[in-house]
């Protein structure tokens, strides 16, 4: 059968936070769709990662998952950090190559989106959300709530999609 996605309890750390300031309340609701897309991801094989459900669409969850991995890495990493990083999976060629899964080793893809959160954490970690920075691709000053707002609603976007990917796979449906 081969490795399998593990399966997480899904928490909503939000709750904790109704009242707090926004800083914890931002971090909360991004930890919680990271948390949403790998309780999506749960208890599948790799294959069933790969599996692109609705045609002709390239998406999968595996395919997703990769993707946020490249987009925490250049929102937190290299555009608000400054970071040179470089790539994941994409290239300058094909900046769609995240979701081209077919020969991809869905355990070690998990395990560099996990990476990939510990670093934007560390990154973040003791930062104002009112910090500023020069966006290098658009050439403008953007705060760091800015790019919070921006992958909480990439990853509300994509979870939506996680949950038609999953419900295809096996019937599981969120809540």
């Amino acid at each position: 059968m081969g490795w399998v996605a593990p399966e997480i309890t899904l928490e909503r750390p939000w709750t904790d936070h109704v009242t707090g300031d926004e800083r914890a309340l931002a971090d909360a609701w991004l930890d919680f769709h990271r948390q949403t897309l790998l309780w999506k991801c749960g208890g599948l094989t790799g294959e069933q990662l790969k599996l692109r459900c609705v045609e002709p669409s390239a998406l999968s969850l595996l395919g997703i998952l990769r993707h946020m991995a490249e987009v925490e890495r250049d929102w937190f990493r290299y555009r608000f950090a400054g970071e040179r990083p470089g790539y994941l999976y994409v290239t300058d060629d094909d900046m769609d190559a995240e979701f081209a899964v077919d020969g991809a080793d869905a355990e070690a893809d998990y395990a560099t989106y996990l990476a990939e959160i510990e670093a934007v954490r560390r990154t973040t970690a003791g930062r104002s959300l009112d910090e500023t920075f020069l966006d290098p691709r658009r050439g403008i000053e953007m705060s760091l709530r800015f790019v919070y707002t921006t992958m909480i609603q990439e990853y509300a976007r994509h979870n939506g999609h996680a949950d038609l990917l999953r419900e295809r796979i096996d019937g599981a449906t969120g809540h």
